[in-house]
């Protein structure tokens, strides 16, 4: 069973922020783990800066606004916290995305929490986000929380911040590809089902299978090569499902994960490269996006 010492939960006070602060205090508190609530403070988008440094008063401006952000996260912090957590507040001043993967190798973080916009449609796939430019980079895995699609009453929205307090894992699904690449993702998985006692559920989506005969094969294969992922003594003490579902990979994962009111999707992500510049929105940061659940990102 993986453990987790440290936790970093990069804070930019938006609503966001607020739910995955929740989750990132429920992880901390389940596994006593030290919290560390990172604010980010880019200079670059103040338009004054430039007048400033011309001024010759740049390095105040930067102090003026570093304070500013330690006051902002400490207020943040004091109105969301409903723990015995207390946590660590940084601030640093740079490029965030930079600044959270400095921060996260110099201190060897096993887990980063951090919020993501949610459905606002394709335009917020794109490849340049913060969220997308850590989990392509951080050495560690990132849980996202997007914000629900909607919160109908007041009791709904009690409820959910009740679950989240206590961060609820009782669904998982691991989505797989077969590559070899994707193992440490379903370490992840898997330590998280034992950890919480939850049930796990190993998908696998096919693509452009052409008939009934082809198909029926691929699904056979499918299901035995997801049932010799786990060892049988390990599902002995675990409870897991296989699927296989056929389309486009990151709908049928977020199908799913609404279908089975899935807690949490687990997937792997690969490091950025040329070909990930090439294309808009791969599986995972369709699922990230557009999905229902949070999803744990693993870096393959």
């Amino acid at each position: 069973m993986l453990e987790i010492k440290l936790i970093v939960c990069p804070i930019d006070f938006s609503e966001f922020s607020i739910r995955a602060y929740r989750y990132a205090l429920s992880v901390a508190e389940h596994y006593r783990a030290r919290l560390v609530a990172l604010n980010i403070v880019e200079v670059s988008r103040y338009p004054y800066a430039d007048y400033a440094a011309s001024a010759g008063d740049y390095a105040e401006f930067c102090r003026t606004l570093r304070e500013g952000g330690d006051e902002q996260l400490s207020e943040f912090v004091k109105k969301h916290t409903r723990s015995e957590i207390l946590p660590d507040l940084v601030v640093h001043e740079g490029t965030a995305p930079d600044c959270i993967f400095s921060f996260v190798q110099a201190h060897k973080a096993d887990l980063i929490v951090m919020g993501t916009h949610g459905r606002r449609g394709y335009d917020r796939l794109v490849l340049g986000s913060v969220t997308n430019r850590v989990m392509r980079r951080t050495p560690c895995p990132v849980l996202a929380v997007c914000n629900p699609r909607r919160e109908s009453t007041a009791a709904d929205t009690a409820a959910n911040q009740e679950r989240e307090r206590h961060h609820h894992l009782d669904r998982i699904v691991f989505c797989t590809d077969f590559s070899e690449n994707s193992e440490r993702a379903l370490h992840w998985a898997v330590s998280a089902t034992e950890e919480y006692n939850a049930e796990l559920t190993l998908l696998h989506v096919l693509e452009d299978v052409p008939s009934a005969p082809s198909l029926e094969q691929a699904t056979a294969t499918a299901t035995e090569q997801l049932d010799k992922l786990i060892p049988q003594e390990v599902r002995k003490t675990l409870k897991i499902k296989t699927a296989v579902r056929v389309g486009k990979p990151y709908q049928q994962i977020i199908q799913l994960a609404v279908e089975a009111q899935i807690d949490m999707v687990a997937m792997g992500v690969r490091g950025r490269g040329a070909l990930d510049l090439a294309v808009f929105g791969s599986t995972t940061y369709r699922v990230l996006q557009l999905g229902p659940c949070p999803v744990l990102a693993v870096h393959i």
